[in-house]
């Protein structure tokens, strides 16, 4: 990382798979490390994760939902073609000739829709080998969709102070307060990132944009809604999370591709998104009720709720 300008984040040409005795087992944690130690490991994470099946795969999955949000918006002519076009394009052969920070081969676009993204719950990145390769691959997915990393906001309220630290070098916006997923996507076309999360950040992400012009302007990729129906009781599921069971036949869920390098990384994971003409099939009660979710009652709610705010990170308004 010392021949890199500040706060570049640079994947290098993708290389054979290192050893698995070389890694520590998923999930398992790893000591405190300096800032520049957690950089290289995510650096080395984009290594494994480039030339890995899941990458290619996830990023077809991913470009599918994109592309049919896209279509379904009425996006401008030539943005679909260019979004499938050039998911395979071959690698430079030059690497010399990327920028600083940039990712080796083809460039997922998003023609003429400019996208923002929100990642909640990343978790403990610099320890724990399962969130380094969910930031790992947030940050590759921003460069294949031609997101700056400054329309990338991050909030986890497990971030230590080098991992903000850290992330503030990426180039991402690392939010100060706890929204507990109630942000407006405020008109603006936005992904939101958010792995292994507990059913009520999602559940208040829908509440905070619960009209039909504001729900078709998301994706989501997170927890499978359709297994959280699986799993929990309906009478619990409509009681405790009534916003993600009333949207259930408004959406469309793909899932996520399964490896078993990645297996506990990206499981139940599905991108959601939410067709216009889906949404307007609902019924009017469906979208007049609009009280904020409670959850006072709720047993094992899987989420930290609200605290004071943290000094040391930066925030931002809105999209």
């Amino acid at each position: 990382m010392a021949a890199t300008a500040p706060g570049a984040w640079r994947v290098a040409a993708p290389r054979r798979r290192r050893s698995a005795a070389r890694r520590p087992r998923r999930g398992e944690a790893e000591p405190d490390v300096e800032p520049e130690a957690a950089l290289r490991r995510l650096r080395e994470a984009g290594e494994d994760l480039l030339v890995s099946d899941f990458w290619g795969a996830a990023l077809e999955t991913i470009n599918r939902c994109l592309t049919e949000h896209l279509e379904q918006l009425k996006a401008p002519v030539g943005t679909l073609s260019e979004a499938l076009g050039n998911l395979h394009l071959d690698p430079s052969p030059d690497e010399s000739d990327m920028v600083p920070g940039s990712i080796r081969g083809a460039t997922l676009l998003t023609g003429a829709c400019h996208w923002k993204c929100v990642c909640y719950g990343i978790g403990n990145f610099s320890t724990c080998v399962i969130a380094r390769n969910q930031l790992t691959f947030l940050l590759l997915f921003l460069e294949k969709c031609q997101i700056p990393r400054s329309h990338c906001w991050v909030y986890d309220p497990l971030f230590s102070q080098l991992e903000i630290a850290v992330l503030n070098t990426l180039g991402v916006i690392v939010l100060s307060e706890n929204e507990e997923g109630k942000r407006s996507v405020c008109g603006e076309r936005t992904i939101f990132y958010m792995l292994h999360c507990g059913a009520a950040l999602y559940n208040n992400l829908l509440w905070s944009n619960w009209s039909v012009d504001a729900l078709s302007k998301m994706v989501v990729i997170g927890n499978s809604f359709r297994g959280l129906e699986e799993r929990l009781l309906t009478r619990i599921l409509q009681k405790n999370y009534t916003y993600i069971a009333k949207i259930l036949k408004g959406l469309e869920e793909h899932e996520f591709p399964q490896t078993s390098q990645y297996a506990d990384v990206f499981n139940d994971t599905s991108v959601h998104w939410f067709p216009v003409q889906k949404l307007h099939q609902l019924s009017a009660h469906t979208w007049a009720f609009r009280e904020e979710p409670d959850y006072r009652d709720c047993e094992d709610l899987e989420i930290i709720r609200n605290k004071t705010e943290d000094p040391s990170a930066t925030d931002s308004n809105s999209l």
